[in-house]
Protein backbone atom coordinates (compact mmCIF):
# COMPACT_ATOMS: atom_id res chain seq x y z
CA UNK A 1 0.00 0.00 0.00
CA UNK A 2 1.12 3.55 -0.72
CA UNK A 3 -0.29 6.90 0.29
CA UNK A 4 0.17 10.57 -0.57
CA UNK A 5 1.82 12.47 2.27
CA UNK A 6 2.39 16.17 2.91
CA UNK A 7 5.21 17.59 4.99
CA UNK A 8 5.10 21.23 6.06
CA UNK A 9 8.42 23.06 6.09
CA UNK A 10 8.78 26.70 7.13
CA UNK A 11 10.93 28.80 4.81
CA UNK A 12 11.27 32.57 4.46
CA UNK A 13 8.49 33.00 7.01
CA UNK A 14 5.88 30.90 5.24
CA UNK A 15 4.80 27.28 5.07
CA UNK A 16 6.25 25.21 2.23
CA UNK A 17 4.25 22.00 1.62
CA UNK A 18 6.24 19.05 0.32
CA UNK A 19 4.15 16.28 -1.25
CA UNK A 20 5.32 12.70 -1.60
CA UNK A 21 4.26 9.11 -2.11
CA UNK A 22 5.01 6.84 0.84
CA UNK A 23 4.88 3.09 1.14
CA UNK A 24 6.52 -0.03 2.46
CA UNK A 25 8.51 -0.77 5.58
CA UNK A 26 12.17 -1.18 6.43
CA UNK A 27 15.23 0.95 5.72
CA UNK A 28 14.23 4.47 4.51
CA UNK A 29 14.83 5.24 0.82
CA UNK A 30 14.26 8.72 -0.64
CA UNK A 31 13.59 9.08 -4.37
CA UNK A 32 14.51 12.47 -5.89
CA UNK A 33 13.49 13.27 -9.46
CA UNK A 34 15.15 15.43 -12.11
CA UNK A 35 14.38 18.96 -13.31
CA UNK A 36 11.05 19.37 -15.11
CA UNK A 37 9.90 16.01 -13.76
CA UNK A 38 8.01 14.83 -10.69
CA UNK A 39 7.46 11.72 -8.62
CA UNK A 40 5.79 10.23 -11.72
CA UNK A 41 9.14 9.60 -13.41
CA UNK A 42 10.31 7.64 -10.38
CA UNK A 43 7.17 5.50 -10.07
CA UNK A 44 8.69 2.31 -11.57
CA UNK A 45 11.50 2.49 -9.01
CA UNK A 46 9.06 3.24 -6.19
CA UNK A 47 6.83 0.33 -7.13
CA UNK A 48 9.78 -2.04 -7.12
CA UNK A 49 11.48 -0.92 -3.90
CA UNK A 50 8.34 -0.54 -1.79
CA UNK A 51 8.21 -4.32 -1.31
CA UNK A 52 11.41 -4.25 0.76
CA UNK A 53 11.95 -0.69 2.00
CA UNK A 54 10.17 2.31 3.49
CA UNK A 55 10.15 4.51 0.38
CA UNK A 56 9.40 8.22 0.01
CA UNK A 57 8.98 9.48 -3.56
CA UNK A 58 8.96 13.28 -3.60
CA UNK A 59 7.53 16.06 -5.70
CA UNK A 60 10.31 18.54 -5.04
CA UNK A 61 9.25 22.19 -4.49
CA UNK A 62 8.19 23.72 -7.79
CA UNK A 63 7.31 20.37 -9.40
CA UNK A 64 4.32 18.04 -9.39
CA UNK A 65 1.96 18.79 -6.49
CA UNK A 66 4.51 20.72 -4.43
CA UNK A 67 4.25 24.52 -4.83
CA UNK A 68 7.30 26.50 -5.83
CA UNK A 69 9.58 27.82 -3.09
CA UNK A 70 9.01 31.32 -1.73
CA UNK A 71 12.30 32.54 -3.20
CA UNK A 72 14.96 31.51 -5.71
CA UNK A 73 16.37 28.51 -3.84
CA UNK A 74 19.77 27.04 -4.52
CA UNK A 75 20.68 23.42 -3.78
CA UNK A 76 21.59 24.32 -0.20
CA UNK A 77 18.04 25.56 0.43
CA UNK A 78 16.48 22.42 -1.08
CA UNK A 79 18.90 20.32 0.96
CA UNK A 80 17.87 22.02 4.20
CA UNK A 81 14.26 21.02 3.61
CA UNK A 82 15.20 17.43 2.87
CA UNK A 83 17.59 17.23 5.83
CA UNK A 84 14.83 18.40 8.15
CA UNK A 85 12.44 15.85 6.63
CA UNK A 86 15.00 13.10 7.27
CA UNK A 87 15.49 14.23 10.85
CA UNK A 88 11.74 14.21 11.50
CA UNK A 89 10.75 11.06 9.62
CA UNK A 90 13.67 8.65 9.25
CA UNK A 91 14.83 6.47 12.12
CA UNK A 92 18.04 5.66 10.22
CA UNK A 93 20.24 7.57 7.76
CA UNK A 94 18.41 7.06 4.46
CA UNK A 95 19.43 5.76 1.08
CA UNK A 96 19.17 8.49 -1.56
CA UNK A 97 18.21 7.38 -5.06
CA UNK A 98 18.25 10.35 -7.39
CA UNK A 99 18.23 11.41 -11.03
CA UNK A 100 19.79 14.56 -12.50
CA UNK A 101 18.61 17.59 -10.45
CA UNK A 102 17.84 15.22 -7.58
CA UNK A 103 21.47 14.19 -7.76
CA UNK A 104 22.54 17.81 -7.26
CA UNK A 105 20.64 17.82 -4.00
CA UNK A 106 22.02 14.43 -3.02
CA UNK A 107 25.61 15.60 -3.42
CA UNK A 108 24.87 18.56 -1.17
CA UNK A 109 23.25 16.30 1.45
CA UNK A 110 26.08 13.77 1.21
CA UNK A 111 28.69 16.46 1.80
CA UNK A 112 26.86 17.08 5.09
CA UNK A 113 26.81 13.39 6.01
CA UNK A 114 23.04 12.85 5.66
CA UNK A 115 22.74 9.64 3.55
CA UNK A 116 23.74 6.10 4.41
CA UNK A 117 24.19 5.15 0.73
CA UNK A 118 23.41 6.74 -2.65
CA UNK A 119 22.37 5.56 -6.09
CA UNK A 120 22.77 8.45 -8.54
CA UNK A 121 21.83 8.27 -12.21
CA UNK A 122 22.66 11.00 -14.72
CA UNK A 123 23.71 13.03 -11.70
CA UNK A 124 23.96 16.79 -12.21
CA UNK A 125 26.03 19.07 -10.04
CA UNK A 126 29.23 19.87 -11.91
CA UNK A 127 30.00 22.87 -14.09
CA UNK A 128 27.50 23.22 -16.93
CA UNK A 129 28.80 22.14 -20.34
CA UNK A 130 26.08 23.89 -22.40
CA UNK A 131 23.80 26.91 -22.33
CA UNK A 132 20.56 27.29 -20.37
CA UNK A 133 18.28 26.82 -23.39
CA UNK A 134 19.78 23.40 -24.03
CA UNK A 135 19.18 22.23 -20.47
CA UNK A 136 15.60 23.54 -20.49
CA UNK A 137 14.92 21.30 -23.47
CA UNK A 138 16.69 18.20 -22.18
CA UNK A 139 15.24 18.32 -18.66
CA UNK A 140 11.61 18.59 -19.77
CA UNK A 141 10.88 16.87 -23.07
CA UNK A 142 13.03 13.76 -22.80
CA UNK A 143 11.72 12.82 -19.37
CA UNK A 144 8.17 12.46 -20.66
CA UNK A 145 9.31 10.71 -23.84
CA UNK A 146 11.04 7.94 -21.88
CA UNK A 147 7.87 7.22 -19.89
CA UNK A 148 5.96 6.06 -22.94
CA UNK A 149 7.29 2.52 -22.98
CA UNK A 150 6.94 1.84 -19.24
CA UNK A 151 4.34 -0.74 -18.14
CA UNK A 152 1.24 0.96 -16.83
CA UNK A 153 2.11 4.32 -18.35
CA UNK A 154 2.11 3.68 -22.09
CA UNK A 155 -1.69 4.00 -22.16
CA UNK A 156 -1.21 7.70 -21.42
CA UNK A 157 1.00 8.19 -24.46
CA UNK A 158 -0.89 11.08 -26.04
CA UNK A 159 -1.35 12.95 -22.76
CA UNK A 160 2.33 12.67 -21.89
CA UNK A 161 3.46 13.67 -25.39
CA UNK A 162 1.18 16.70 -25.40
CA UNK A 163 2.62 17.88 -22.09
CA UNK A 164 6.14 17.30 -23.31
CA UNK A 165 5.66 19.20 -26.56
CA UNK A 166 4.11 22.11 -24.68
CA UNK A 167 7.24 22.33 -22.54
CA UNK A 168 9.93 21.52 -25.08
CA UNK A 169 12.85 23.75 -25.93
CA UNK A 170 13.59 27.06 -24.34
CA UNK A 171 9.84 27.69 -23.96
CA UNK A 172 10.01 25.63 -20.77
CA UNK A 173 12.42 28.17 -19.34
CA UNK A 174 10.53 31.22 -20.65
CA UNK A 175 7.12 30.02 -19.44
CA UNK A 176 8.30 29.06 -15.97
CA UNK A 177 7.54 31.43 -13.14
CA UNK A 178 10.07 34.08 -12.26
CA UNK A 179 11.04 32.14 -9.14
CA UNK A 180 11.58 28.83 -10.94
CA UNK A 181 13.58 30.53 -13.71
CA UNK A 182 15.85 31.93 -11.02
CA UNK A 183 16.09 28.51 -9.34
CA UNK A 184 16.99 27.01 -12.72
CA UNK A 185 19.77 29.52 -13.35
CA UNK A 186 21.18 29.17 -9.83
CA UNK A 187 21.26 25.40 -9.77
CA UNK A 188 22.49 24.80 -13.32
CA UNK A 189 25.40 27.16 -12.71
CA UNK A 190 26.44 25.57 -9.42
CA UNK A 191 29.62 23.50 -9.39
CA UNK A 192 29.84 20.99 -6.56
CA UNK A 193 33.22 19.53 -7.47
CA UNK A 194 34.55 20.61 -4.07
CA UNK A 195 31.80 18.62 -2.34
CA UNK A 196 32.77 15.33 -3.98
CA UNK A 197 35.73 14.69 -1.66
CA UNK A 198 33.43 15.20 1.34
CA UNK A 199 31.10 12.36 0.31
CA UNK A 200 31.59 9.36 2.59
CA UNK A 201 28.47 7.37 1.67
CA UNK A 202 29.04 4.35 -0.62
CA UNK A 203 27.65 5.35 -4.01
CA UNK A 204 26.60 3.72 -7.27
CA UNK A 205 26.79 6.01 -10.32
CA UNK A 206 24.58 4.71 -13.16
CA UNK A 207 25.29 6.51 -16.43
CA UNK A 208 24.23 6.46 -20.06
CA UNK A 209 27.23 6.52 -22.38
CA UNK A 210 25.41 8.95 -24.71
CA UNK A 211 24.13 11.27 -21.97
CA UNK A 212 24.44 14.79 -23.36
CA UNK A 213 22.86 16.62 -20.40
CA UNK A 214 25.31 15.29 -17.81
CA UNK A 215 28.13 13.85 -19.95
CA UNK A 216 29.96 10.68 -19.00
CA UNK A 217 33.04 12.75 -18.20
CA UNK A 218 31.07 14.05 -15.19
CA UNK A 219 30.44 10.54 -13.97
CA UNK A 220 34.10 9.62 -14.33
CA UNK A 221 35.13 12.72 -12.37
CA UNK A 222 32.65 11.92 -9.61
CA UNK A 223 33.93 8.36 -9.36
CA UNK A 224 37.54 9.56 -9.14
CA UNK A 225 36.86 12.18 -6.45
CA UNK A 226 34.44 10.33 -4.18
CA UNK A 227 35.79 8.03 -1.50
CA UNK A 228 33.62 4.97 -2.27
CA UNK A 229 31.93 5.24 -5.67
CA UNK A 230 31.48 2.79 -8.52
CA UNK A 231 30.53 3.94 -12.03
CA UNK A 232 28.33 1.70 -14.21
CA UNK A 233 28.12 2.82 -17.84
CA UNK A 234 25.38 1.68 -20.21
CA UNK A 235 26.35 1.76 -23.92
CA UNK A 236 23.65 3.52 -25.91
CA UNK A 237 22.08 4.96 -22.80
CA UNK A 238 21.05 8.61 -22.58
CA UNK A 239 20.29 10.94 -19.67
CA UNK A 240 17.41 8.61 -18.80
CA UNK A 241 19.40 5.38 -18.77
CA UNK A 242 17.68 4.26 -15.57
CA UNK A 243 14.39 4.05 -17.50
CA UNK A 244 15.90 2.72 -20.71
CA UNK A 245 17.59 -0.12 -18.80
CA UNK A 246 15.06 -0.39 -16.00
CA UNK A 247 15.31 -4.15 -15.21
CA UNK A 248 19.10 -3.95 -14.95
CA UNK A 249 18.95 -0.75 -12.94
CA UNK A 250 16.54 -2.32 -10.45
CA UNK A 251 18.71 -5.44 -10.19
CA UNK A 252 21.69 -3.24 -9.34
CA UNK A 253 19.62 -1.48 -6.69
CA UNK A 254 18.61 -4.83 -5.20
CA UNK A 255 22.20 -6.04 -5.03
CA UNK A 256 23.59 -2.79 -3.60
CA UNK A 257 20.85 -2.58 -0.97
CA UNK A 258 20.79 -6.26 0.01
CA UNK A 259 22.33 -5.55 3.47
CA UNK A 260 19.66 -2.92 4.18
CA UNK A 261 16.91 -5.33 3.13
CA UNK A 262 18.41 -8.00 5.39
CA UNK A 263 18.37 -5.55 8.30
CA UNK A 264 14.61 -5.25 7.91
CA UNK A 265 14.17 -9.01 7.74
CA UNK A 266 16.08 -9.40 11.02
CA UNK A 267 13.81 -7.03 12.91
Amino acid sequence: MSAVGKYIYTAEGREQPLYYLEGGAGWPVLLLHGWGCSSETMLPVFQHLVADFHVYCFDLPGFGLSPEPPAAWDTAAYARLLAEFVQQNCSRPPVLLAHSFGGRLSLRLAAEGVPHKMILTGCAGLKAHRGLDYYAKVYSYKAAKKLLSLPGLNGRKQEILDKARAKSGSADYRQASEVMRAVFVKTVNEDQTANLVKVQAPTILFWGEQDTATPLVDGRLMESKMRDAALIVKPGGTHFAYLEFLPEFLAICDSFLAPEKAARDLQ
